[in-house]
């Protein structure tokens, strides 16, 4: 799997320790910073990513800074980006089975670094179930986000 990620100076050193996992278990991690504990703007950072899993460029993205809030806001203005923000092992079991999502959003200063490794791996690892009622949801959230799309 590519995934695509992304932090902020708050999520540098977790995203370090995520991609170094990631990588040991296969997969193609793509770095967009950032790439130091220096401030810089999360949005920055989360538009990189989610542009590369917005054009299937990349399969699935993860976003951390402090606390994963400013990633998963601004990784949800993106058309075709579905981000959760989560902090625990169930939730990121449900936002894939349920939601479909493309994008993990995490704060570093709220997971350490062993329950991270923890979501990620379920994130990563959990499909969608595709149940009928999941995907219509999915549609309906589809529908709402071209309803605000302006299109050229």
């Amino acid at each position: 799997m590519k995934i695509a990620m992304g932090s902020d100076h708050g999520g540098f050193r977790l995203k370090n320790e995520i991609k170094a996992m990631l990588e040991s278990m296969g997969h193609e991690v793509e770095d967009y910073g950032c790439t130091c504990a220096d401030s810089v703007d999360y949005p920055d950072y989360a538009l990189e990513a989610c542009e590369r899993v917005a054009s299937g460029d990349a399969d699935r993205g993860i976003l951390i800074c402090g606390t994963g809030i400013g990633m998963s806001i601004a990784a949800n203005k993106i058309p075709g980006i579905r981000c959760a923000l989560v902090h625990d092992m169930f939730s990121a079991k449900a936002t894939r089975e349920h939601n479909d999502t493309n994008v993990l959003a995490m704060g570093e200063r709220v997971v350490g670094p062993g329950l991270a490794q923890e979501i990620v791996k379920i994130w990563v690892e959990t499909p969608f179930s595709g149940e009928p009622r999941h995907e219509g949801r999915i549609r309906k959230l589809k529908a709402i986000e071209d309803r605000f799309t302006v299109h050229p």
